[in-house]
């Protein structure tokens, strides 16, 4: 991140970017940044995961896996992923391939239904809100704004969401009733949750006794360093701070093995966990549990499920290296750009100046270069700055990749140095 200014006249950097731009545009290019997947070759790890179980169809308990029943999934891969998430097997459920299906479940069983420590259904109550640390994940925002939830932008810090305003905020307000985490790697910051702030979390009054913290913990694995990052344990912390129910983590091995035949976890406390499986008895007779064997006997432990990811960091990290390489090369000294270094997850945030995130993913766009439209990283669509672009490196190869990041810097000269120059 850099804040020098170039020497070269104002009028001199707009006319050399509009030429680089026009022939950007000739190009016809056509590459796509808008939503973090796994590229074929990361699905391709996992091939082998796809002709499982085999002959095999009983699990470790002898349970007939072909059947009905086992609502709270797989005793041996709940044991593969209590670490990893933090949660004691037994209070961990392994469920379809969808976390977000389990986010949306716990949202409208909570409105349906009766939270544990909640005097009535939430949609008895007058008013709901979220706090959504911005910026965020778009779908997070949408969960919330399909069911009439009111979102509440709360700044991020370098050690996760401004406690200041989240401790006021949730003190004041009975109808502010959950926020949205994303403690490691978050997207699209990569920021991850220090120990003051989890401790923090989990031990602040809430006017609201159904408080919940909505901890999607998708990046657990998702390291791209030598040196993965580990954080507090939330339900933990929930316990020990006499809030056991506070805390709903979510997690899954979609960006793991396979992203649409992956499975999801629900953790939290007994009460929660008895909750959910008394409201999920009413909508399923229990998960695919031949998928979730063939993930057992896939990645076999604990273990496994490092090793594995480390044959997807040896082919994500070249690509967020490119990323920050080829960012500096074209925008470092510029002042017009600042962006983030994660360490691990799938995000890079890319910050123009306010007023320009709009017409860059515009002229991107027009370039053949698609990016996540601006603003989707606030709720409601709205950047209030209109500065925050967020990048996804996964999905295009890497030479594919280096011209959509080489054509996005073009784009931003030529925005911000036509700015300057107004």
């Amino acid at each position: 991140m850099t804040t020098e200014l170039s020497p070269d006249t104002p009028a001199g950097l707009v006319e050399r970017a509009r030429k680089d731009y026009q022939e950007l545009a000739g190009r016809g290019l056509s590459l796509d940044l808008t939503r973090g997947k796994p590229a074929p070759e990361q699905l391709d790890l996992s091939t082998d995961l796809l002709s499982l179980p085999g002959g095999r169809y009983t699990s470790a308990d002898g349970t007939d896996v072909r059947n009905y029943g086992g609502l709270q999934g797989l005793p041996e891969l709940r044991e593969i992923f209590a670490g990893l998430l933090q949660v004691p097997a037994g209070q961990l459920l392994a469920a379809g391939n969808s976390s977000l299906e389990l986010m949306h479940d716990c949202l409208v069983h909570a409105l349906l239904g009766v939270l544990p420590g909640a005097a009535s259904r939430w949609a008895d109550q007058e008013r709901i809100a979220f706090l959504c640390p911005v910026p965020g994940y778009d779908r997070h925002f949408a969960l919330c704004e399909r069911f009439g939830i009111e979102m509440i932008p709360v700044p991020m810090t370098d050690e996760g969401p401004d406690l200041e305003i989240v401790e006021r905020l949730v003190a004041e307000d009975p109808a502010v009733k959950g926020i949205w985490c994303v403690p490691k790697y978050s997207n699209p910051t990569g920021v991850s949750y220090s120990d003051a702030t989890v401790a923090r979390l989990a031990a602040m009054p809430t006017a609201a006794p159904d408080f919940r913290i909505f901890w999607d913990n998708a990046y657990a694995a998702h390291h791209l360093t030598d040196e993965p990052v580990e954080i507090a344990d939330l339900l933990a912390a929930c316990a020990d701070a006499g809030n056991p129910d506070r805390a709903f983590v979510f997690g899954s091995t979609s960006k793991i093995t396979a992203a649409g035949a992956g499975v999801a976890f629900f953790g939290s406390s007994p009460a929660n966990v008895t909750w959910l499986l008394g409201h999920n008895a009413k909508r399923s007779i229990g998960p695919d549990k031949v998928n979730q064997l063939r993930h057992v006997m896939f990645l076999r432990d604990a273990d496994g499920v490092r090793a594995h990811m480390e044959r997807q960091r040896a082919l994500l990290q070249p690509k967020f290296e490119a990323v920050g390489r080829i960012l500096a090369k074209e925008l470092g000294g510029t002042g017009l750009a600042t962006w983030t270094t994660p360490k691990g997850g799938y995000f890079v945030t890319l910050e123009v100046p306010d007023g320009c995130a709009k017409e860059v993913v515009r002229r991107a766009a027009e370039a053949g270069i698609v990016l996540t439209p601006a603003g989707a990283t606030h709720p409601y669509g709205d950047d209030p700055r209109d500065a925050v672009i967020r990048i996804a490196p996964s999905y295009p190869g890497l030479a594919e990749l280096e011209q959509a990041i080489e054509g996005l810097a073009v784009c931003v000269r030529l925005v911000g140095h036509e700015r300057q120059a107004a």
